[in-house]
């Protein structure tokens, strides 16, 4: 027992040494684990390390309603050396950096839509684009007619920051024809139409039924013989359910009606008549997950993932509430989305690896 006991108090002793150590030097200490974590951060490629293919990361899978989990819609897509974001709500451009992904490197932005919670994050990435790769254009923001007034919006507010980047970091770091956006808009002649041929990367452009938003599109991408399709906002789609047919990957937007009515019920009870009304309008242009796995299932999609998730799911165990029935309608893989999930279709195989980036 004595030999135990002075153990247990040379221990003791040990450790308090440690904790008065760490507390006398804990500046030094700070200072050393923030160079280190500085080393990591900037040594992390995460592009590197991809499989060639055709990648998708979730950079958003919330909604306008408030979210602390979940970022506003954003999908960052990624092709042999080229590089996408379709939709880019708010929060969408700090995820697409926390992930690991270089704003100064996108190709370009895709919107699905001009709701305001699909592009409501463009003004940072568009700031974030300019002053990172020290561009002389400005970043392409490719979409339906109407994002021309969007863009031009966004440019008159962001002028006079502009303004200031030149002046404080000088025009060699912030070039004065780099800032704010262009816009490059596209009309559908029919229900679906080729925007993007380059490198071996082909995106379709397909109408959806967002009514009454118009126009509303999804996008298909095809790369070295693997396919996924982006939904955007819609209620179930037959011309998505076409275009989409044969993909690897559907990301399909999701709200679960019988939770979204509850939600309702809840404001209707506390006299909020306003947000309660709000709440069952929405239900009606969107689509339930139960829709989104038949829509899945119609295309033989071998995976289909869930964003845009409505409404707010604080915790993963509410998914099989949210899911609902969607498991009958579809015997292959769901996945609820979250923040910082990667989805990686490597070429020359039928794998989808996935990953967690945040």
């Amino acid at each position: 027992m004595r030999v135990k006991t002075k153990i247990g108090l040379a221990t003791g002793m040990l450790v308090l040494l440690c904790l008065v150590i760490a507390y006398a030097f804990r500046p030094e200490i700070g200072a050393f684990l923030f160079e280190r974590g500085i080393e990591r951060n900037l040594d992390r490629d995460v592009v590197a390390e991809l499989p060639e293919g055709l990648h998708v990361g979730l950079c958003g899978t919330g909604s306008p309603m408030p979210n602390p989990e979940r970022a506003g819609p954003c999908n960052i897509v990624l092709a042999g050396d080229q590089m996408f974001v379709v939709d880019i709500g708010e929060g969408g451009g700090r995820n697409i950096a926390l992930m690991g992904f270089d704003a100064g490197e996108i190709d370009a932005v895709y919107l699905t839509h001009l709701h305001s919670d699909h592009f409501d994050g463009m003004g940072p990435l568009q700031l974030v684009y300019w002053v990172r790769g020290a561009h002389t254009s400005p970043l392409k923001v490719v979409g339906p007619v109407g994002t021309e007034t969007v863009v031009e919006g966004l440019n008159i507010a962001y002028s006079i920051d502009d303004s200031y980047r030149i002046a404080h970091h000088g025009e060699t770091i912030v070039p004065p024809t780099g800032g704010g956006s262009e816009a490059r808009t596209f009309r559908l002649p029919g229900a679906s139409q080729t925007i993007h041929d380059e490198d071996g990367l082909r995106i379709v452009a397909f109408a959806v039924d967002h009514s009454p938003v118009e126009p509303a599109v999804g996008y298909r991408f095809d790369y070295k013989g693997r396919s996924l399709c982006i939904s955007g906002d819609t209620s179930r789609s037959a011309n998505l359910e076409r275009v989409c047919e044969g993909v690897d990957l559907l990301v399909h937007e999701a709200l679960q009606p019988e939770l979204v009515r509850k939600l309702a019920g809840a404001l209707q009870d506390r006299d909020d008549e306003n947000a309660a009304q709000i709440m069952r309008d929405v239900i009606d242009y969107h689509s339930s997950p139960s829709e989104a796995a038949q829509s899945a299932d119609a295309t033989s999609a071998r995976m289909l993932v869930l964003s845009h998730i409505v409404p707010r799911m604080p915790s993963s165990l509410l998914y099989p509430a949210f899911l609902g029935d969607a498991e009958s309608y579809y015997d292959r893989p769901i996945v609820v989305g979250e923040d910082g999930m990667m989805f990686s279709l490597p070429a020359g195989n039928k794998e989808i690896e996935r990953s967690n980036l945040l």
